[in-house]
Formats: structure tokens, C-alpha cells, sequence
């Protein structure tokens, strides 16, 4: 579906709002929204260390807090999803599986 300036003879040719129809008559069709909503540093670090324990992953507070925070500066938000990915790239730097 995306396309590309280049494809069309003349740049006047996309309408930038055809993207966002596009993508919204297929959750209309497919009934799908996903939501990443922003949380709290509590709220994130929470989560963060929820996960660290339920997979045994060994790392002390201070390092979970500081590489997690680290980790959502270099993301732009703290949400479940990007609590989610630093805990999947602890756990890959430790070298265990989820």
C-alpha cells in the first residue's frame, strides 16, 4: 500500500491524507487498534522490574532502573511496549530465553 513520490509522474500527484484513510479503513475493516499508552517513570520501572523477576533475570535494582530509563530517553516514551523490548534485550545480553 505505501507509495512513493518517485512512482507517481508529478509530485502533486499523492494526497497526503490517502495514507492515513488507508490505514484507518483497515482497522475499520479488521476491527484492530493497538494502543501504546505513556505511563509514569513509577509506573514504567514497575513494570520493568515485574518482568526481570518473572524471568529470573539477574540484574540489581540500580542497574535495571538506570539501563531502563536509559533505554526509554533513547525511545522517546515509557510505555508497556518499551518496557516489553528492553527486557527482551536484557535477557538476549544475558544470554536467556523468554
Amino acid at each position: 500500500m505505501p507509495r512513493e513520490m518517485v512512482e507517481n509522474e508529478r509530485s502533486t500527484a499523492i494526497n497526503p491524507s490517502e495514507a492515513v484513510e488507508e490505514k484507518l479503513s483497515l482497522s475499520d475493516r479488521f476491527g484492530l487498534w493497538i494502543g501504546f499508552h505513556n505511563c509514569s517513570q513509577d509506573e514504567y520501572l514497575a513494570m520493568v522490574r515485574s518482568y526481570a523477576k518473572h524471568y529470573h533475570l539477574d540484574a540489581s535494582e540500580d542497574q535495571l532502573g538506570r539501563e531502563a530509563l536509559e533505554w526509554a530517553r533513547g525511545r522517546g516514551s515509557r510505555s508497556g511496549r518499551v518496557a516489553w523490548q528492553y527486557i527482551q534485550d536484557l535477557a538476549g545480553r544475558l544470554g536467556k530465553t523468554l
